[in-house]
């Protein structure tokens, strides 16, 4: 098969379309490709995939549309020889000591190169740091497979840019970026994302290019989130609210509209690690970069902090003291718990011996105990509170009234001696001083 066919071979239907990891990212492109093009969904985690075949969306992205879908999900590998335009959507976390953990592309590559069938076609998602589809991806495909990549083989790279739990940025609205080796993949493997980016695609000349403008946009992110948390920190000294001055300053025509925050997630409390060990590698060590981090991954602890303080201040007795937390997944309305910074809370107060009860409806309960140690309980039969800290604006939150909200603290307390922490600024101001509660926010 010629690689200039594929795009043809898919819309005629006598070729077929691979996504290789089902998660976050991978579903949603698999059950939207589905619409117009015969797709094989592969994944390594058995669970899943028949959960997906049963129309159970647990990553929640796709919803009803699981069970319409004509995605044919398999944990088998070899039904990816059917396929000639193989895309890879697989994790890219760091280790515990921030490098890059590539072990999940180093297998997703093995196994893609294990059922290579020459005339292929193969695309990453997955955000890494520049030169790692060149230089790492491709020679373990070509070792597996026996192929030559450039010969017998394509490769390219499209970064993912889907936003958990966001139902207008979807898929299809937002633009993507596309990259091949050379000419020929890179304007077919447009031809094929343009089937179902609405948006449409924005060709960049190299892989690395590619590579480089994921990990970028994301670091800008993390970067303006630290610098709004340093100010949120500074105002919390000078005793004056962060969210008033952030709405003074964004009233400005230029002003960036970024809020402090706790920055967990799979993105933007990751994907700076990878362009900053990049740097590393070729001898530059990150100025701005990693002190974003450094702000950023201290935020957990300063929340925590502050309950403390106010829990001081209010009279009570911080250890003996009933903490609830309200939210555990790393941003709201979205089950993803991945890298939540809601734990950096948890872990402090515990420093201090405090046992917080946490509840989310939104995250899996399994999850959350296998990867925290924290054993969530359901909104309802929490205990009545000393303080509360909302950290997650999951919509269940964000509608409740300050009235409700009160009706969840220990009736025998007084209202100065009741502590709300709400670190995503999701009550109003005069709201919050006229409920007699004694509050927090960042």
């Amino acid at each position: 098969m010629e690689m200039n066919n594929i795009y043809k071979g898919l819309i005629s239907g006598t070729d077929k379309l691979a996504l290789v990891g089902l998660g976050y990212v991978g579903m949603p492109i698999a059950v939207e490709f589905a619409k117009h093009v015969k797709v094989i969904g592969f994944d390594i985690n058995e669970k899943r995939v028949n959960e997906y075949a049963n129309g159970i969306d647990a990553t929640n992205e796709v919803g009803e549309a699981i069970k319409d879908t004509t995605v044919e999900f398999t944990a088998d590998p070899t039904r990816l020889r059917e396929a000639h335009f193989i895309i890879v959507a697989v994790p890219t976390p760091v280790n515990p000591d921030t490098t890059p953990d590539l072990r999940p592309v180093e297998g997703a590559s093995r196994t893609v190169g294990q059922n290579l069938t020459p005339g292929t076609i193969v695309v990453f998602e997955s955000t890494v740091y520049p030169g790692v589809t060149e230089d790492i991806c491709i020679p373990i495909i070509e070792k597996e497979s026996g192929l030559k990549c450039g010969v017998d083989w394509k490769i390219g790279y499209s970064p993912e840019r889907i936003n958990p739990g966001d139902r207008v940025h979807t898929l299809t609205a937002i633009r993507k970026i596309v990259s091949g080796m050379d000419e020929e993949s890179a304007r077919e493997i447009k031809k094929v994302y343009d089937i179902v980016i609405k948006a449409g695609t924005v060709s960049v000349s190299t892989i690395k290019t590619a590579e480089a403008v994921k990990v970028v946009e994301n670091s800008q992110r993390d970067i303006n989130i630290a610098f709004m948390n340093e100010i949120a920190m500074i105002c919390d000294r000078i005793g004056i609210d962060t969210d008033e001055v952030l709405y003074g300053m964004n009233s400005k025509w230029n002003a960036l509209g970024f809020k402090p925050g706790l920055v967990g997630g799979h993105c933007i409390g990751v994907d700076p690690y990878y362009l900053t060990n990049a740097a590393e590698m070729l001898g530059y060590h990150s100025q701005i970069i990693l002190n974003g981090r450094k702000v950023n991954d201290s935020m957990g602890a300063y929340v925590a902090d502050a309950a403390i303080k106010q829990m001081i201040e209010a009279g009570l007795a911080p250890k003996k003291a009933t903490v609830v937390i309200w939210g555990i997944t790393f941003k709201e309305n979205c089950p993803d718990t991945r890298n939540s910074k809601v734990v950096d809370i948890i872990n402090r107060l515990k420093e201090y011996e405090i046992e917080p009860i946490v509840a989310d409806s939104w995250a899996d309960v399994e999850v959350a105990r296998k990867e925290y140690g924290v054993d969530l309980v359901s909104f309802d039969e929490l205990p009545k509170a000393d303080c509360i800290i909302v950290a997650v604006g999951h919509n269940e939150f964000r509608s409740m009234s300050l009235m409700q909200i009160k009706e969840k603290f220990k009736e025998s307390t007084l209202d100065d001696e009741k502590v709300l922490i709400d670190v995503k600024s999701l009550y109003r101001m005069d709201e919050l001083k006229a409920s007699g509660l004694r509050f927090w926010r960042l």
